[in-house]
């Protein structure tokens, strides 16, 4: 099914489809919204399509609640890192203490200075918490290419913030 025809009918089925995806997000209004959004954009994209075995409806909805589930699976992934990660106190940097005002000015500089790909690798990476592969799939590169933008822009991040240290101290 093409864009054309399939906008129409997303569109009707918005106000149904936002009520199902908070019923699999149980109840939760925000989640419920990035899910809708990401089975829209798999739809979009043409990840999932209409083969005409059921209604529409039927088959969007099936979407909503596998994206659904897809979400609270990584959410349950990520939470479970995060427990261990707060259980395992030799894992923790204790070196590492928490950003003070000039640190996040000198990060967020360093940020900008980087290029437009060793940006995006690194915030598909660290900030939404995507793979190397998937954050290749996004940028629509390589996964060679997208680890090689993601080590250089880890190096030059480094030495831009050693530098600035080394300034302020």
């Amino acid at each position: 099914m093409d864009h054309d025809a399939i906008f129409p009918q997303l569109e009707a089925l918005h106000h149904d489809a936002f009520g199902w995806a908070v019923s699999c997000c149980a109840g939760d209004w925000h989640r419920a919204e990035d899910v809708l959004q990401t089975a829209y954009t798999k739809a979009l994209r043409g990840a999932v399509r209409f083969a005409g075995r059921s209604t529409f409806k039927t088959w969007w909805f099936g979407v909503i609640r596998l994206t659904a589930f897809e979400e609270g699976r990584r959410a349950r992934r990520w939470l479970a890192f995060l427990d261990r990660w707060r259980t395992e106190p030799e894992t923790q940097d204790a070196a590492a203490p928490a950003l003070d005002d000039l640190e996040l000015v000198a990060l967020a500089t360093a940020l900008r200075a980087l290029s437009e790909r060793q940006r995006e690798v690194l915030h598909l990476t660290f900030y939404q918490r995507l793979s190397l592969s998937e954050a290749a799939d996004v940028m629509q590169v390589g996964v060679g290419s997208a680890r090689q933008h993601y080590e250089r822009g880890k190096k030059r991040l480094r030495e831009m913030l050693q530098t600035q240290r080394a300034v302020h101290e």
